[in-house]
């Protein structure tokens, strides 16, 4: 009877938890949504999606060369990652023997680990300068975000894809050699035909960290709102436009006082009052003021 109402109880507290996960998903949807609806319903969707020029203090708030600029960066980053990665892991599934797969696995989770700034110092300070010198351009570009994307992505394909290709039952392999199908052929027309959907799995989670890395892109794509022409010219992806523009999307509390309905500094009194925000001032104290005049 305890062990009932104890399967019960967790059974419940999961129950909670997947609930809880699902409207805390659906809460930000709802407030992306609230906050950005007013800005599309005036600029326009499309020309928001489709817009070539990025300008928010011209009013210009068009996002295509983002959006490009990410695909083109995850694209280019999946190409490498993931033909290395599954070779990686047939390797260490099939082929390695027992000794180097216990060494190789937890150098490659270590991997999955370090943090994402570390990876971004690493490409500003040894990428940057070797695709400068030795490829062309300068240095910070599509290829270089790509080539730090993929060690980054590596680990969890590699991972992910070993699981699959363990899980597939050992009678597959032994009725291939049975046959006598040699270990390479049982490797690729039993082993990994049935792993494909795991390997797919290991993919698709490998493409959504690349499409939303931020810090280490930012510190090695250029940061420029253009449509690349080569795989040497900058690029900004849209995660990384967010971390940039975040400072100009909230407003501090010291020009929160500006938006007040009796600010001398407004044109009107009214609640739709679009105050005349003046750049802040340093005292010669060292403390900040807001400035009463032009």
């Amino acid at each position: 009877m305890i062990s009932r109402t104890r399967e019960m109880l967790i059974e419940r507290g999961l129950f909670i938890v997947a609930i809880f996960s699902i409207i805390t998903i659906l809460l930000i949807i709802i407030f992306i949504f609230r906050e950005g609806f007013p800005v599309l319903q005036e600029y326009g969707v499309l020309q928001f999606i489709f817009g070539l020029d990025w300008a928010p203090s011209d009013g210009k708030y068009g996002v295509f060369t983002m959006i490009v600029g990410s695909l083109c960066i995850t694209l280019l980053s999946l190409a490498i990652a993931v033909p290395l990665s599954i070779l990686c892991a047939i390797f260490m599934a099939e082929v390695a023997p027992q000794l180097m797969r216990k060494i190789l696995k937890p150098v490659i989770e270590t991997l999955a680990a370090i943090p994402s700034v570390v990876y971004g110092f690493f490409g500003l300070i040894i990428l940057v300068p070797f695709v400068r010198e030795n490829i062309g351009g300068t240095g910070f570009g599509m290829l270089t975000a790509s080539l730090i994307l993929t060690v980054m992505i590596m680990p969890t394909i590699i991972s992910v894809s070993e699981d699959a290709i363990r899980s597939v039952p050992l009678e597959y392999k032994e009725a291939s050699l049975a046959l006598g199908a040699t270990q390479w052929q049982t490797i690729r027309r039993v082993i990994f035909p049935a792993a494909i959907p795991g390997i797919i799995t290991s993919i698709i989670l490998g493409m959504g960290r690349a499409i939303g890395e931020t810090l280490a892109v930012i510190m090695v794509a250029g940061n420029v709102t253009q449509i690349p022409s080569s795989i040497l010219d900058p690029v900004r992806a849209l995660t990384s436009n967010i971390a940039l523009e975040m400072g100009y999307a909230t407003e501090t509390a010291l020009q929160r006082p500006l938006r007040d309905s009796h600010n001398p500094l407004c044109d009107d009194n009214g609640p739709s009052c679009h105050c005349k925000l003046l750049p802040l001032q340093e005292e010669d104290s060292g403390g900040w003021r807001i400035p009463l005049g032009g």
